[in-house]
């Protein structure tokens, strides 16, 4: 199969902002969720929960962050790309107390620009893995307005890593703001033993948000089996999509919370 054959149903745009050119890839109609990709990149299981998204009545924009569009998952292909295509790279920091990346200002331009075109109430993002925290980040956009938090990782470095989020205090101060004022909140996931993912960050969450922050915590067994990796990917590679599975549930939930917020 060739890379891009999973995105046959995509229409493809370069969107310039700042510094920073990216490929985009938009299905569906109705109100914009903007789905950043986990690493290594925009694979086939973030374009399976894509899809399902468009379903449900909205239109899906995928940015290309990093790695080739459509290329199946590997180890090593993940380890060049944290290497070759994070690490070394401005737009992206992996240390603790940096605050957001720099990347997560073109995708608060992405969502201003989603929302002008599909309208709706406002725009879902959902961040992954590297990239989990970048939606809570992108609520300084008012646009934004249904962040989801899927296995955040970020930071990678760092003496404190466990206990914080890539998000800085004037991002975290502004989404409590906009919370409370447009009674809005947020969704995050992870599995319980994910290491990457340790319970002291959704207890950081849970301390600046309350009620506001919703905490979708699986058992590693519900993960999907024989995928050779830790349970990790919640809505992608460790999604079990067979109806009623626990994973397919937080899927619903995501999905549902996306519909509520943006009015689709």
């Amino acid at each position: 199969m060739a890379d891009r054959d999973v995105l046959a149903d995509y229409q493809s745009f370069p969107f310039t902002h700042g510094r920073w050119t990216r490929e985009v890839f938009r299905r569906g109609t109705g109100p914009a969720v903007i789905i950043i990709h986990e690493i290594p990149g925009l694979h086939e299981g973030v374009v399976r929960f894509a899809d399902h998204v468009a379903a449900a009545g909205m239109t899906v924009f995928l940015p290309s962050l990093f790695g080739k569009p459509g290329k199946p998952v590997s180890i090593p292909y993940a380890i060049g790309e944290m290497v070759a295509g994070i690490c070394i790279r401005r737009e992206f920091h992996v240390w603790a107390g940096t605050g957001s990346s720099p990347i997560v200002d073109w995708l608060r331009a992405l969502a201003r620009q989603a929302h002008g075109e599909c309208g709706g109430k406002g725009v879902g993002a959902v961040g992954m893995c590297f990239t989990g925290g970048f939606a809570l980040a992108m609520m300084t956009e008012p646009a934004v307005v249904a962040p989801v938090l899927s296995q955040p990782s970020q930071p990678i470095f760092g003496k404190d890593k466990a206990q914080v989020i890539d998000v800085s205090p004037a991002e975290i101060a502004c989404a409590r703001r906009r919370f409370d004022e447009e009674d809005l909140s947020m969704i995050g996931l992870r599995f319980k033993g994910d290491s990457f993912v340790p319970e002291a960050r959704f207890d950081t969450l849970r301390r600046e948000f309350g009620d506001r922050f919703e905490a979708i915590e699986l058992a590693d067994e519900d993960a999907l089996q024989g995928t050779g990796m830790q349970p990790h990917s919640v809505l992608t590679l460790h999604l079990d999509d067979r109806a009623g599975t626990p994973t397919k549930l937080a899927e619903d939930r995501v999905i549902a919370f996306f519909k509520s917020r943006t009015g689709a």
